[in-house]
């Protein structure tokens, strides 16, 4: 994308949330290993998400994004990624029969290991050790050997991240997210929840529209798009050795991608004047995110996008609004109006997580799913009000039948967060949390559908 760009530009920039490494040299070996490795994911892949983010910025479709808040070593097993994998299918499902609009499925897998820190060490009584920054840089155990900064943590992460892809891949194109199984997605424990009979109803629905193609002489069966789906994947570039590494030039067009995963975004801690990540970022021709606090003024981001897009691609950038519910209808709209009048073609997504974190008075760290709703509420009040589309939801969410998140139709309360409480990081949805919210977004993307058409009659 840029001529004046190189892979290893960013160690030229100010390089925020990274970690120290005490033994250079094994940071170079595991870099050296890793760019032997081959690409996780190829440049035409990023090309086609690309082109349904074009379709989303131009108001045809939406963006569903989400995932762990931190994938773990310990936590890895199939059933796992299945599971997480079934959901983001159910909500899709919901998002695309309610709307009539295509969703773009995401998934925050295959790579979202590293997270941000305030500070570089933590401190436990006497001991004082370096922050724990995700499985990829070292153990969450409060032990010198666990949270030493590791850089072969890297080669796991990418042989864990391959083996993901490697099913994902597998349940997308192999059948398992054929229509006809769509009764065979809802988790058992979803079952106890108000709004499975909801989906029961949408998955007859479906089949009842299946059933009578066939009966015309369509063969369902004969139809790719109804025997499998396109999945793509994403994480934070938050470990720039990590990303440079998996960095390679697209033989076809000479342009470079970030081969780690198919979206990578910067996160709000990452994106000032000056970073490193902005600098490795701009380079690449994947599709981009940026996520958009309270601190961040109109004229910052503006010069963000001509840094990140100076072409005004459509597809190339998402902006992922976190205000929290009490400040995204008052600080949203200058954003909204600076791009549109800026004509950047971008697509808005709503991040309703980080901004509605609180400490419950278990000690739990929790996300209350009534102010999760109200923050996408008011994201989409904000887009009615301003005439653009409200292009898609950006979630930490898991297949598992976790207690993390109070509140929703399976009423957890703060007493209950303790029953299965199993992040790493930040409280998650749960499946049933999330097939809730699925519902709420269909009622809201009919409402904006409804409002457009009222606006064209």
């Amino acid at each position: 994308m840029a001529n004046d760009w190189t892979p290893d530009g960013w160690k030229q920039h100010e390089a925020k949330h990274l970690p120290h490494y005490e033994d250079a040299q094994e940071l170079v070996d595991a870099e050296a290993t890793l760019a032997r490795f081959p690409p996780l994911v190829f440049a035409g892949e990023a090309r086609s998400l690309k082109t349904k983010l074009a379709d989303v910025s131009a108001g045809r479709g939406f963006l569903l994004q989400g995932g762990d808040c931190a994938e773990s070593f310990a936590e890895f097993h199939p059933d796992n990624i299945r599971d997480t994998f079934r959901v983001i299918l159910q909500m899709a499902v919901v998002l695309t029969f309610a709307s009539k609009q295509p969703v773009v499925k995401v998934g925050r897998m295959a790579g979202q290991f590293a997270k941000p820190r305030s500070s570089q060490t933590e401190t436990q009584g006497d001991v004082t050790l370096p922050s724990y920054f995700g499985d990829i840089i070292n153990g969450i155990d409060f032990t010198a050997d666990s949270r030493r900064n590791d850089p072969e943590r890297m080669i796991r992460a990418y042989s864990q991240a391959a083996a993901t892809l490697n099913l994902l891949r597998a349940f997308a194109g192999g059948g398992y997210a054929n229509l006809r199984q769509v009764h065979q997605w809802t988790l058992d424990f979803v079952d106890r929840s108000p709004w499975a009979d909801r989906f029961t109803n949408v998955a007859d629905r479906i089949s009842e529209s299946l059933d009578f193609m066939e009966a015309c002489g369509v063969d369902p069966q004969s139809v790719p798009r109804l025997q499998s789906t396109d999945f793509y994947t994403s994480h934070e570039a938050l470990l720039l050795p990590y990303e440079e590494a998996l960095t390679r030039q697209d033989s076809l067009t000479g342009k470079w991608y970030d081969t780690s995963a198919h979206m990578l975004w910067i996160g709000d801690r990452t994106r000032f004047e000056g970073s490193a990540h902005v600098e490795f970022l701009r380079g690449v021709d994947n599709p981009i995110g940026v996520k958009c606090g309270p601190s961040l003024e109109p004229d910052v981001l503006l010069k963000l996008l001509d840094t990140l897009n100076p072409a005004h691609e459509a597809g190339r950038i998402t902006l992922i609004s976190r205000f929290g519910h009490e400040k995204v209808e008052a600080g949203l709209p200058k954003l909204v109006r600076a791009v549109r009048d800026a004509g950047h073609p971008v697509v808005w997504s709503c991040d309703p997580m980080h901004g509605n974190v609180i400490k419950a008075e278990s000690g739990f760290k929790t996300r209350p799913f009534d102010r999760i709703l109200a923050e996408v509420k008011g994201f989409f009040a904000v887009h009615r009000a301003e005439g653009t589309h409200a292009g898609g939801v950006h979630i930490e969410m898991t297949g598992q039948d976790v207690t993390e998140c109070t509140g929703g139709a399976v009423a957890i309360t703060d007493a209950g967060l303790a029953d299965r409480y199993h992040t790493h990081c930040d409280p998650r949805l749960n499946a049933a949390q999330s097939l809730e919210l699925a519902f709420l977004l269909a009622e809201m993307l009919n409402a904006e559908t409804g409002d457009l058409a009222r606006d064209a009659a």
